[in-house]
């Protein structure tokens, strides 16, 4: 079990490194979350970079995605799920439109976290409001 902020910081890294690569919007909206979000009130920003480390090292071992998944669910209560839904689809929406395999991994958040289809489709219509540009779809 890790903390839940750190769970939250994962979920975030792993949107964000998804497609294979960690785009200069996506570290700045990590950041920004981290600075602004009241869930991180009592998160010390200092140990983003180290918690951002630890999960790459996660993914990087044999099932590390189906590890750090699993560590992620054990480590958020039920009532942070949603919040942590709503902060991968903030991160993959801060680079405009998102690769197949950010859309892939958003649907085994939904899963893994047992995200209400209709909750979640709420979550990605918020991001795509808050994220739009002109007339060009995000999510």
């Amino acid at each position: 079990m890790i903390s839940h902020h750190a769970a939250l910081i994962n979920v975030m890294v792993m949107t964000s490194a998804a497609d294979g690569d960690m785009t200069d919007a996506e570290l700045r909206m990590i950041g920004e979350i981290v600075n602004f979000l009241p869930i991180f009130r009592d998160y010390d920003p200092a140990l983003l970079t180290s918690s951002a480390a630890a999960c790459a090292e996660m993914l990087d071992s044999d099932n590390g995605l189906d590890t750090m998944l699993d560590v992620v669910r054990r480590s958020l209560p039920p009532r942070l799920r949603e919040t942590a839904y709503a902060l991968a689809c903030d991160v993959a929406a801060a680079d405009g439109e998102p690769h197949p395999e950010v859309r892939r991994l958003l649907e085994l958040f939904r899963h893994r976290l047992d995200i209400d289809r209709l909750v979640a489709a709420a979550i990605e219509r918020a991001a795509i409001a808050r994220f739009a540009v002109g007339d060009s779809p995000i999510l």
